[in-house]
């Protein structure tokens, strides 16, 4: 049995959640991280070093980082699924993409989201935030002109490439941000993916908090 561990309104465990309803893999989740607390506990530091979530227990084996759970689980247990292409170089495109939004999205999105929903008005570094909200319409715009000449982010057809991105764009779409710039073409994308049932299920009906 799989066990994942995190809350499911963390964006990183939303990535794993989902993918697991589009490979109809069935599992138990742990709420961990937050209020639920358990993250700080020594059992659960053996699993995930630095005591964040989502981590994943297949039986004896335990997994941490959401990009490589995702892949992990495709490679264990949907192999053949275009999802995570086999060929070398489709694979390596996806892998490219998803690393790109670990490195130029995630941090953004941290201080937006952070600094407009978790953090009081009277307590936000406005500075902060602009300044991160600028880089995103830069960071977002690179990815809204990649959908204008095709369908899906890494390659032309739903890969898990999409589903580490499409966590973030709910929130980047669907928050009130001062000074976010129209894009179509992710605009029209996200609209793509809310037609997928996991995706409304475990990301889209999930309350932003």
């Amino acid at each position: 049995m799989l066990t994942l561990w995190g809350r499911n309104n963390s964006s990183n465990v939303m990535k794993v959640t989902w993918l697991l309803g589009e490979l109809g893999l069935a599992h138990e989740r742990i709420d961990a991280g937050l209020a639920f607390g358990r993250t700080a506990t020594p059992e659960y530091r053996a699993m995930n070093p630095l005591g964040v979530v989502p981590s994943l227990e297949d039986g004896d084996f335990r997994l941490f980082e959401s990009n490589v759970i995702c892949r992990y689980l495709c490679t264990a247990y949907a192999p053949e699924n275009p999802i995570f292409p086999q060929d070398t170089k489709g694979r390596a495109t996806v892998e490219s993409w998803m690393d790109f939004q670990q490195t130029a999205i995630s941090p953004i999105q941290a201080t937006v989201f952070q600094g407009l929903v978790r953090i009081a008005p009277e307590k936000r570094n406005w500075e902060a935030i602009h300044a991160a909200i600028a880089r995103g319409n830069l960071v977002w715009g690179l990815l809204d002109e990649r959908l204008s000449r095709q369908d899906y982010i890494a390659l032309h057809h739903f890969t898990i490439a999409d589903i580490t991105f499409a966590t973030h764009v709910h929130r980047w779409l669907n928050l009130d941000i001062p000074g976010r710039v129209e894009m179509p073409n992710l605009t029209k994308w996200y609209q793509r993916l809310c037609t997928r049932p996991a995706y409304v299920k475990h990301v889209v009906e999930i309350p932003m908090s």
